[in-house]
C-alpha cells in the first residue's frame, strides 16, 4: 500500500530550524503536486506549503512566507520542508500531502492514492 512517511520534528527553541522530510512508498511522486499541512493544538489543519510535481512553481501560506521551503527530489521520492525563523505559533503536526495537482491539494489535501493523511511530525517551538 502506498504511503507517505513525515519525519524530522522536533523540539526548537524560537528563531531555530528545522528540516521535514517527507518519505513516499508504493508509488512514485514525480506525477502529482505535493504539500505540507499543519495542525496546530485546538485549530484545524491548515495548509502551509505546497509545490507541483516538477517543482516550477510553489506556493506558500502568508504566516510561513520568506521563513520555510518546500522542496521536492522525485528521485528520491522524497519532499522536504525547511523551516527557518521558527515561532511558538509554527508549533503542531505537520503532514505531507500529495495531489493531482497544486490547486487540489492545497484545497482539499491529499488523495487516497497514498492511503490520506499519514501520522505527521511534531513540531514544538518553545519561547
Amino acid at each position: 500500500q502506498a504511503q507517505l512517511v513525515e519525519s524530522g520534528g522536533g523540539l526548537v527553541q524560537t528563531g531555530g530550524s528545522l528540516k521535514l522530510s517527507c518519505a513516499a512508498s508504493g508509488r512514485t511522486i514525480g506525477a502529482y503536486a505535493m504539500a505540507w499541512f499543519r495542525r496546530a493544538p485546538g485549530k484545524e489543519r491548515e495548509f502551509v506549503a505546497a509545490i507541483t510535481w516538477s517543482g516550477d512553481s510553489t506556493q506558500y501560506a502568508d504566516s510561513v512566507k520568506g521563513r520555510f521551503t518546500i522542496s521536492r527530489d522525485n528521485d528520491k521520492n522524497m519532499m522536504y520542508l525547511e523551516m527557518h525563523m521558527l515561532e511558538p505559533e509554527d508549533t503542531g503536526v505537520y503532514y505531507c500531502a500529495a495531489g493531482r495537482t497544486l490547486s487540489a491539494v492545497v484545497v482539499r489535501g491529499p488523495e487516497i492514492d497514498f492511503g490520506g493523511w499519514g501520522q505527521g511530525t511534531q513540531v514544538t517551538v518553545s519561547s
